[in-house]
This record gives C-alpha cells, structure tokens and sequence, in this order.
C-alpha cells in the first residue's frame, strides 16, 4: 500500500462522482429522511491510501448496522429518526477522569484528520472510504489511563424505539465490542465524525464510531455511548455469538478462513458486473504500521 501525505478525496475521486457528491448526500439523505449535514474541516493524513474511495451512495447505501436490520440496506431506509442531539459518551472504568462526555466536549482539542481507509467486510466485500476522525489515543491521553488498563471496551447506543433492529433477539444488545489498549492507542486507531468531508450519516454510526482499518469492519463498532478501560479482555457481541468463526482480534488474514468461506479474496463494491476478486492483503494492507503489535502470537489461534 502506497501512503501520500498530502492525498484529499478530491484528488482520488473520480471528478464526476466529485462534482455530484453534494446530490448524491442530499438525496440519499432525503431518502432517509434525514437533514442535510454540515461541512467538516479536516487536515489531510499521512496515514491516507491512494486507492480510490467509493461513492458516498456506495458507502451509505451498503452497510451492516444491524441495529436497524439485517439487510445491507436496512440503515439507509430505517435510521432517519435516529436522535442524535444531544449525544453523550461515558468513559470509565480505569481512567483518571471518568464521567459523561458530551459530543462536543468529547472531541475538544483533537485535531480532525481526512483518513482515506480500506474498509474490509469478514464476509469478504470491500470498500474504500474516506474518514474524517481523530486519533482514539488523544482521547484516551486527555481522560489518563491508569496503569492497570490492558483493554478498552466499547457499547452502542441502546433505543430500541429509534433502532428497530434491536427489537429482534438474535443479538443481547446493546452491541459491544473491544481491543487490546495498545491497538486502541495506535495511530492508525480514529474515532470518526465524518465522512466525505460532512458529518458522520446515520446508516454509517452517527454521529461517533470507532475505525480500526487493520481488522474486519465488525470491529469498528458504532454510535458509541461508552467507552470503558478495564484489565480484563471484554466481552464482545460476534465472540460471544459464535466464537469459532468471531475471534476477538478479527484481524484481516488472508491465511485463516472464515469456518463458512474463504478470506484468500475479496469482492471490492462497486467494481462492476465482470469485475474480478481482489486478493486480500494481510492487516488489510497495514502490516508495515501494525504486524509488530503480534509478534510472537499464534495468528490462527489467535484469530
């Protein structure tokens, strides 16, 4: 994978799509019926791919979110009457400062980054989208983990009522999920706020969610209300369902399937009717910044 510090979405997006990006919001948004978003300003990222982002349609419109349904589009069509003001996050657990955060207060003093990201489905599909967040360390700096902190556990937004998905008994939510702490301060690691340069849409975890580029997309949990540091390995919802096939690391491995498929390839959205598999890349391209974090583990037993 190639990095460019300087890369913006602008430079990589096909100019058509560009030129209509703004259409494309406002009627996948119409759809939805949701509002318009507001424009984010964000610095360009050393940490960028320079392959090209999927459309913003693209990215809305195929997307798990399972709190509103089991359908790729059930978060497009569903999530419109989502409240996402006010928004609140709880971090606790071992921090120096725990309490309730508001959105606001949450991402005070973190620089905003445009993160042109790979985004790879366990079920072996494909996106590229660019991000806009902050580095989850500088969140975790500024509340001070205390020493006996080994991993963060995150939780979804618990409201059945605006989330139809959870009505269903398929899944003990609220979602959870987690990483070990030294994943979770990784640079590469972003708490996303936007996309395409607006606020973060609904179907894709409004309005704050977690991007972890080197693990299947399950592990970049949305619409996240609390953030706990623990000593302890959490629980995690795809762990706890069906283990053998949902390890907790969920690294992208080109080299452990999946008990039901294949993980050697991947079929990239939008590539069109004849286009072929890709092969997969391992950590999803990003071996050069993350391999060190495994050195030594057992990849297939610590799948």
């Amino acid at each position: 994978m190639a990095w460019k510090p300087d890369l913006k979405w602008s430079e990589v997006t096909p100019k058509a799509a560009w030129l209509n990006r703004r259409a494309l919001m406002t009627g996948a948004l119409a759809a939805a019926g949701m509002p318009a978003l507001a424009r984010i300003k964000a610095n360009p990222s050393a940490f960028s791919t320079d392959e090209t982002p999927n459309t913003l349609e693209e990215i809305t419109s195929y997307n798990n979110f399972y709190e509103f349904g089991w359908d790729k589009g059930d978060a497009a069509a569903l999530s419109g009457n989502l409240t996402l003001d006010p928004w609140s996050v709880e971090i606790g657990g071992l921090v120096e400062r725990p309490g309730t955060y508001d959105l606001a207060d949450v991402m005070k003093g973190q620089p905003l980054e445009e993160r042109i990201y790979r985004l790879r489905c366990v079920e072996a599909w494909s996106m590229v989208i660019p991000w806009i967040g902050f580095q989850l360390s500088g969140l975790l700096d500024r509340v001070g983990v205390k020493p006996g902190a080994k991993h963060v556990a995150f939780q979804t937004l618990l409201r059945p009522e605006e989330m139809p998905g959870q009505n269903g008994r398929s899944i003990d939510w609220p979602y959870v999920e987690g990483l070990r702490l030294d994943e979770a301060m990784h640079p590469l690691t972003i708490l996303a706020t936007g996309l395409y340069g607006e606020d973060l849409p609904r179907p894709n975890g409004a309005p704050i969610r977690l991007v972890v580029p080197w693990k299947y997309g399950f592990k970049s949990i949305k619409s996240i209300v609390k953030i706990t540091l623990t000593e302890q390995q959490p629980p995690t919802t795809w762990n706890l369902l069906q283990p053998q096939e949902y390890g907790f690391y969920a690294n992208v491995n080109p080299t452990v399937d999946h008990p039901r498929w294949s993980q050697a390839t991947e079929r990239r959205i939008g590539g069109g009717l004849f286009a072929g598999r890709e092969e997969t890349l391992m950590f999803n391209g990003y071996a050069d910044q993350v391999a060190g974090l495994y050195s030594g583990m057992d990849l297939r037993t610590n799948y």
